[in-house]
Parts: C-alpha cells; sequence; structure tokens
C-alpha cells in the first residue's frame, strides 16, 4: 500500500525485455536505503517487488500483465521515474490510500501552465469514468491528486510548482502516457451497491 507522494524522481539504468515479461533496473538511493529483497516499490504508480539491490539501485521484474495494463512498457533507459516506497502502518497518509495496481493508462491532452499552478488534462478510459469525481482523488503515475474537472472522457488536475519540479509529471507533454489508479473506496461502493439484496 502507497500513498501517492512520491519520494524521489529516480532514473532507469537498465531494461531487459524477457518472454511474456521484462527486467528493469532503477537508480533511487532513497528508495533503496532501506530496501531489501521482496519489498515493494512503485515505479510511476505500479507496485514492483525488489529482486535485487545495490549501489543505491534497485532490479524488479515486470510481468505481461504489467506491461499491457500500464506505461511501463514505454520506459527506456535514462527515462525519469517516480519512486516510492510501500507505506507503514506509523507513517502519516499525506496523499490517499494507493495500491500500486494501475485501473488503465491517459494521455495528457493540454497543459495550460498559470501564475501559481498548472493545470493538466488527461484523458479518461470509458471504464474509469465512472470512478472520477471533482474533487475526488486520483493517482497519475503515482501522484496522489485531487480531481478539479471531470467530464465524460476526460479530468483535470492543478499541479503546483513542487509536484512539477519533483515528479515526472513536470517533464511531460501533450501525447504523452500516463498510469491511473482510481480511488479503491469507489469500486468497493460499486461492487457492494451491485450486490444489494444478493442473498449471501
Amino acid at each position: 500500500m502507497f500513498t501517492g507522494i512520491v519520494e524521489e524522481l529516480g532514473e532507469v539504468l537498465g531494461w531487459e525485455d524477457l518472454a511474456d515479461a521484462a527486467r528493469v533496473t532503477v537508480r533511487g538511493p532513497v528508495v533503496t536505503s532501506d530496501a531489501a529483497h521482496g519489498d515493494s516499490i512503485a515505479v510511476n504508480g505500479v507496485c514492483l517487488t525488489v529482486v535485487d539491490n545495490r549501489d543505491g539501485a534497485f532490479t524488479a521484474d515486470v510481468m505481461k500483465e504489467t506491461l499491457v495494463r500500464s506505461s511501463l512498457g514505454a520506459l527506456r533507459v535514462g527515462s525519469p521515474v517516480n519512486l516510492e516506497r510501500a507505506v507503514r502502518l506509523q507513517d502519516r497518509l499525506g496523499g490517499h490510500l494507493v495500491q500500486g495496481h494501475v485501473d488503465g493508462t491517459g494521455e495528457l491532452l493540454a497543459v495550460t501552465p498559470d501564475a501559481h499552478w498548472t493545470v493538466v488534462r488527461v484523458s479518461l478510459p470509458p471504464e474509469l469514468g465512472r470512478y472520477v469525481v471533482e474533487k475526488g482523488s486520483i493517482t497519475v503515475d503515482g501522484v496522489s491528486l485531487t480531481v478539479s474537472a471531470v467530464e465524460e472522457d476526460w479530468f483535470e488536475v492543478s499541479l503546483i510548482p513542487t509536484t512539477l519540479d519533483l515528479t515526472t509529471l513536470g517533464r511531460k507533454g501533450v501525447g504523452d502516457p500516463v498510469n491511473l489508479e482510481v480511488d479503491i473506496t469507489a469500486k468497493y461502493i460499486e461492487k457492494l451497491l451491485a450486490a444489494k439484496g444478493e442473498p449471501s
């Protein structure tokens, strides 16, 4: 479980294509400082398991399902990535509860700078639209954000300079893909309401 508060901007050091999978090596001295084999680290919002950790970098395997559902397959050596370690029970929950299980991908449709923030519009896959509400939470490339506007096929978020500086979102442009994870609470509520009245 994560909070969507990016701890570090890492960099892809290695990418190996395997049969129906890939192996990625990422530089991240902060997130690897206390990482052990089997620990979880979110990479652009995707929960990956550490299989090796040395010299300030970690290696993880990425299975086909993850490559299909997320934008990780577009990463190359040198790509910047958002990194976050799994939350501990005693940590502050600065963002919202994030699983690191990407629901789909969107595309940046517009980036509109303002004096004190930047408005980013992202395409919204039809199957995810019902879970996204104005002033609700959404995770974009692992960053916990508040939805400032939403329509049937897009939503907007307003990014402060700190978010732009410390995450990949400040380096993305129109047409770039992003990983999306909707608020898990909405999915559970939908499931419970659908089951209402059914025999247990």
